[in-house]
């Protein structure tokens, strides 16, 4: 009754999907350790718990932003999918927006404020607390595969974009875990081999090692993937490691950004076995 109410509520609003803010609401929605923006899909299209897509933006930017990409929400929005944005924390209290991850993690405990965005929008929205995908972009990426790494079961999936590990990596992560990794082939913000920044004190890490990473936390009898394809200007491989144990990835001829249709590329991926937690 709740979830059909706010519904409701948000499709009289806004005539559709709503706008960045908390529902119908233009401010962001506060929990504790932070904020988060939401839109929800029309009614129509929604049935049962609405699946969620959780988007991190990248450095310096922050959960309306993500929200400006039409491309990305409408097309999640237009699949059943709500879509929510939280908002980083500035680094030293009054740097750019970022996330606590590798070599940067301090202050805020990411993994708790994520799981408060998901206990608040299910109270408030009727979003599903199973069907779930942590998303993220650039230093999203990266906070993406550290949760993933430390808590694969807080997410059904996860699907960053342009970001991996930091050097040194981790020497291990939990598994099983399903994982689309989308780059571009030209990115040279965050490179597929990696970088090192900040005079030598840090360096961006490998995909293709995080890759390996995965591999071994999913228990993959082969480093060669099961399948390898090219389709629509995009390379592929997949590695099917078992129940809840997958993994994509996804080169497009492109820099650093999401790439257009990101949202059906991501949707088709996750629907294909959507995991439950």
């Amino acid at each position: 009754m709740k979830q059909a109410v706010a519904a409701a509520v948000l499709a009289a609003a806004w005539g559709g999907s709503a706008a960045a803010g908390c529902g119908g609401a233009p401010d962001a929605c506060k929990v504790d350790g932070g904020e988060y923006h939401i839109v929800m899909p029309d009614p129509a299209v929604a049935a049962g718990p609405v699946p969620v897509v959780m988007f991190l933006h990248g450095y310096g930017g922050s959960g309306r932003s993500v929200l400006r990409n039409q491309d990305m929400v409408e097309g999640l929005t237009q699949r059943g999918y709500a879509v929510i944005a939280p908002e980083g924390r500035r680094r030293d209290g009054s740097g750019p927006q970022s996330w606590g991850f590798g070599p940067f993690d301090a202050g805020r405990d990411e993994g708790a404020f994520f799981a408060a965005v998901l206990a608040d929008a299910a109270e408030q929205f009727g979003t599903s607390k199973a069907q779930t995908v942590l998303a993220g972009f650039s230093a999203g990426a990266f906070m993406v595969h550290y949760l993933a790494c430390r808590d694969p079961e807080a997410f059904a999936a996860y699907a960053p974009v342009s970001g991996a590990f930091w050097r040194p990596q981790p020497d291990g992560c939990s598994g099983p875990v399903r994982l689309l990794q989308v780059h571009g082939w030209r990115d040279e913000v965050v490179p597929l081999e990696g970088r090192i920044l900040g005079g030598g004190r840090f360096e961006q890490g490998d995909v293709f090692a995080a890759l390996e990473l995965w591999r071994d936390a999913n228990s993959c009898s082969s480093h060669a993937p099961d399948r390898a394809w090219s389709a629509n200007g995009l390379m592929r491989r997949r590695w099917d490691c078992g129940p809840e144990a997958d993994i994509g990835l996804v080169l497009f001829d492109g820099g650093h950004r999401v790439p257009k249709g990101w949202a059906g590329l991501m949707a088709d991926w996750f629907e294909t076995r959507p995991a439950l937690r």
